[in-house]
């Protein structure tokens, strides 16, 4: 017995290759059986699942406590009731617009671009324009009416001998002004419970202190009504920057995949990081199913030195 054992570890020392090969098929072999009579598979034993477990577990603890439950199981904090946000129709969004375009003469075409901008309801914000000796050119900074973006943009486009680059920015700003609306609500309910405790007060420090939290008040109210102003009006006007020159090497130009070495270095840290981790859990795995190929790779070590040697003898 002790013999054949040790035939197959001669055989499987001699024939690596090939008890390689063997023990996959044996693997692969043993696991199909396996499955078909127990209906377990041998790759996920041991690996735990994480979609097996109840969704009442996971997905639905948290809002327990926006319900005003306090949650047993996760640590969430506790909030109460939360209001019922506000169905937005209208999104509010501030367009910027960046345009580099050759033309003929920048002066005239500056001149031409002011016309435009007032004929369509906007105005100029800045204007500047270069004239050295062996080309001309300038930029100017405008506000349109957001309704109005599409036609300012194909006349601005037609003035032009060629396009260089255009590109349209948006930023949505309603849930920024939808959560300053809650707020200003708030601030102003309590205003005018201060402004009612002031009515009501005699002693002269209540009185004061009461004043300084109106003022306190008053100063937030001003401030976020400061900030819907602006957010309302930037998103009805939107913001044209061109810059025209009759030469093209003058005019700025921004890539569409600028090249970053500092990003391109995170990403092969990240990757060789990946690939020593892919490696280790690979090892790993060889290293415990060895039980399984350990075996299996000295017997076809084992048989294939017997044939070898048989076809010697021969």
């Amino acid at each position: 017995m002790w013999s054949i054992v040790w035939k197959i570890i001669a055989w499987v020392r001699n024939n690596k290759l090939s008890s390689v090969l063997l023990l996959i098929v044996l693997f692969y072999l043993f696991r199909g059986a396996v499955s078909s009579i127990l209906g377990i598979d041998l790759l996920s034993l041991g690996i735990p699942s994480y979609y097996n477990q109840s969704r009442t577990d996971i997905g639905l603890r948290a809002p327990s406590a926006m319900m005003g439950v306090a949650p047993d199981s996760i640590g969430l904090p506790y909030y109460g009731e939360s209001a019922p946000a506000p169905e937005v129709t209208n999104r509010m969004v501030v367009q910027n617009s960046n345009l580099s375009l050759v033309v003929k003469d920048v002066s005239k075409s500056l001149d031409q671009i002011k016309q435009k901008t007032v004929n369509l309801g906007g105005y100029m914000v800045e204007s500047n324009l270069d004239r050295p000796q062996d080309a001309a050119s300038g930029n100017i900074t405008l506000r349109i009416p957001a309704d109005k973006l599409d036609e300012s943009l194909s006349y601005f486009r037609s003035i032009s001998v060629k396009v260089i680059s255009e590109n349209l920015r948006g930023t949505d700003v309603t849930d920024q002004f939808v959560d300053n609306e809650a707020r200003l609500t708030i601030l102003e309910k309590n205003q005018a419970k201060f402004e009612d405790i002031m009515d009501r007060a005699t002693n002269v420090q209540d009185i004061l202190q009461v004043q300084r939290e109106i003022f306190n008040l008053q100063s937030q109210i001003d401030g976020i009504k400061g900030q819907q102003n602006y957010l309302s009006k930037t998103a009805q006007m939107a913001k044209i920057t061109i810059f025209v020159s009759t030469d093209e090497l003058a005019l700025p130009y921004s890539p569409a995949e600028p090249w970053r070495p500092e990003a391109i270095f995170k990403r092969a840290v990240r990757s060789l990081v990946g690939t020593m981790q892919g490696l280790g859990t690979a090892v790993i795995w060889l290293a415990v199913y060895s039980v399984v190929w350990a075996p299996a790779l000295g017997i076809f070590w084992y048989l294939k030195n017997r044939w070898g040697n048989k076809v010697v003898q021969k």
